[in-house]
């Protein structure tokens, strides 16, 4: 694993994607993290509280808030990622697959920078869960599902036509088979209700007689603490505690130290990518973890410093700028890499960092637009796995070499298919592994195997003259439609 190539005690300021982007690979013991929930609103702080000033509007839309970079990455390397988010635009709107992009990209690098004993646990409500859970199992794997974790609280409100909303939840994934897990950290006394369904127990309440078929009488020790269930009933802040900063979607410590006991040891980095107002870089610090955090909102840095010092956890110089560089380290650039430079696609891994050529940069659109215009037929555009002439509307990107292989996502290595036949391939058949799929008699599938291998020559020739020609005005004509 490469060493962390930031300090404990690291606040950075600003997107969080591109400092999650310099983090290097696999180097991050746990992420407990508070993401926005999608709940179509604003949010305010309290006037005059310590948090006094912020907001963030948590509100999405795919033409505004969706980057082109992100598509084109999330259908190349994470295709499971991008049926979670055609679903959910399908399903719920374009609100929530904006979202679902916008968070899936981070969740990519949070996977990389995890260690593999590593754990996440991702906080969310009722609004985005089932998406958010659909789309974490297509990026750490179901397998790597640990708990869904409910938080239950009381509040006001009373609906009239449903039971009271009054939980949220924490989904809790796993990098690997090895993470880490406290037995003690994940535990709890054991309830007097618990106790009491015993008939016979000693003074201290720690054991009971069991009367086997033999009549032989057997005393079984039980424990004086038991594993915690996934349901944690911990109160929300009440306006009058001494945690309370006023930040509109603040946290209990409570909440977060339990995280961070279950799943971390003493000396462990613990990350938040959306730290807010600091919950759990204080409950990092209380439990003796090293940490970071991250966030857009300008008085992040103020209200660590602040809950920080309110602990008693920075160093007794009272000097600000001497506390600030000693104990707390602000930076608004991301770090630089110092590892392998491997990417958030869990195929593809750069040992150093390469020049790419422009014709390489095309996007999604702009290499449809090409490989349309080579594989056209005078009634459509010709399917390269199985032959079928279709409207271009119909007609999917896909590699002929499939990333699993090392194939990469310049146009060189692309061509257009019917649905049918992007489905089938997926993510592990090459373009000629498909057309031997598509003979097959239970597929049946193949409609013109030499019309489809016209359709990848004339694509393969188009894209050669492309890279060849890349800066003429008859290429740079093309490109652009």
């Amino acid at each position: 694993m490469a060493d962390p190539n930031f300090k404990n005690r690291t606040l950075y300021h600003g997107d969080n994607l591109e400092f999650l982007r310099g983090m290097n690979s696999e180097t991050v013991h746990l992420i407990a993290t508070d993401p926005p929930f999608n709940k179509n609103r604003d949010f305010h702080a309290t006037p005059d509280s310590l948090a006094s000033g912020a907001r963030f509007k948590d509100r999405w839309s795919w033409d505004k808030d969706v980057h082109e970079e992100w598509t084109d990455s999330i259908q190349d390397d994470w295709p499971a990622v991008w049926e979670v988010i055609g679903t959910a635009r399908a399903a719920y709107g374009d609100d929530m697959g904006a979202f679902l992009c916008w968070l899936g990209v981070r969740l990519m690098e949070m996977r990389r920078i995890l260690r593999q004993d590593g754990s996440i646990y991702l906080h969310i409500d009722h609004t985005a869960h089932a998406y958010v859970k659909c789309m974490m199992d297509a990026i750490f794997g179901r397998k790597q599902f640990r708990n869904e974790i409910v938080w239950s609280y009381q509040g006001t409100g009373q609906p009239k036509n449903a039971f009271k909303r009054k939980h949220d939840t924490i989904l809790f994934y796993a990098k690997s088979a090895k993470s880490f897990f406290s037995e003690e950290g994940s535990r709890e006394p054991i309830s007097d209700f618990s106790k009491s369904k015993y008939t016979r127990q000693d003074e201290k309440g720690r054991y009971k007689d069991i009367r086997h078929p033999d009549g032989s009488i057997h005393r079984q020790y039980i424990r004086e603490y038991q594993r915690m269930r996934d349901v944690w009933d911990i109160p929300i802040i009440n306006a009058m505690a001494k945690e309370r900063v006023g930040f509109p979607t603040q946290k209990p410590l409570a909440l977060y130290r339990r995280i961070i006991a279950a799943s971390s040891k003493p000396g462990d980095i613990v990350l938040d990518p959306f730290c807010g107002c600091a919950t759990t870089p204080v409950a990092a610090e209380q439990l003796g973890r090293e940490w970071a955090g991250m966030d857009i909102w300008d008085k992040a840095h103020d209200t660590v410093l602040n809950r920080l010092a309110e602990e008693g956890m920075l160093t007794e110089d009272k000097q600000p700028l001497q506390f600030w560089t000693k104990r707390v380290h602000y930076e608004t650039a991301p770090p630089a890499r110092t590892d392998d430079n491997s990417t958030a696609a869990p195929s593809l891994k750069l040992k150093s960092p390469r020049p790419v050529a422009p014709w390489q940069k095309l996007s999604h659109k702009q290499m449809v637009r090409i490989l349309a215009f080579a594989q056209q037929s005078s009634d459509g555009v010709i399917c390269a796995g199985c032959g079928r002439v279709l409207e271009r509307e119909f007609m999917q990107l896909d590699h002929i070499l499939p990333k699993a292989e090392g194939g990469e996502n310049h146009i060189l290595n692309r061509v257009l298919l019917c649905g049918p036949c992007n489905r089938r391939k997926r993510n592990y058949l090459t373009l000629a592994g498909l057309r031997r799929e598509n003979k097959k008699k239970a597929v049946g599938w193949m409609k013109d195997e030499s019309l489809a291998k016209l359709a990848q020559a004339h694509a393969r020739s188009r894209a050669e003259w492309l890279r060849d020609n890349f800066d003429t005005k008859e290429c740079q004509d093309l490109i652009r439609g």
